[in-house]
């Protein structure tokens, strides 16, 4: 992975930090607009759902700066990956998510998501979920 992806990504996710809960909200709000079959597979409640936000950001805060160290980020997300099989997540729905994250990122970042932006953070996830699908499937 490029050093120019990897800075992009990370400045970036800095910005989005501050509104963290706000992001997590746009996230799940639009992937359950992308692929309203995914929302069985969430708490239906609220508060659990604010939880499930935190953990949504918390794992991509440390994903994000993991990739300053593949070789160490790599062995996590394939385990990540795996604990998604038990949440019945399927290697399809990893496109939706992308989907619904470079959506959160749009809002989350105004005019700070360039195209260059946008073309790090697809990189990035691509080559995550590939490591998440391919640990699992």
């Amino acid at each position: 992975m490029e050093a120019n992806t990897v800075t992009l990504v990370q400045e970036s996710f800095k910005k989005v930090k501050p509104i963290a809960s706000t992001a997590a909200k746009i996230f799940y709000t639009k992937l359950f607009e992308l692929d309203p079959n995914l929302k069985p597979l969430f708490p239906s409640e609220e508060e659990a759902m604010k939880v499930q936000g935190n953990k949504l950001m918390t794992m991509l805060g440390a994903a994000v700066a993991g990739l300053s160290n593949l070789e160490a980020l790599i062995p996590v997300l394939k385990d990540l990956g795996k604990r998604h099989v038990a949440y019945k997540v399927e290697a399809s729905h990893y496109d939706t998510v992308g989907a619904a994250l470079l959506s959160t990122l749009e809002a989350g970042l105004g005019d700070d998501f360039t195209p260059e932006v946008k073309e790090a953070w697809t990189s990035v996830y691509g080559t995550m979920s590939s490591v998440m699908i391919d640990a699992s499937y």
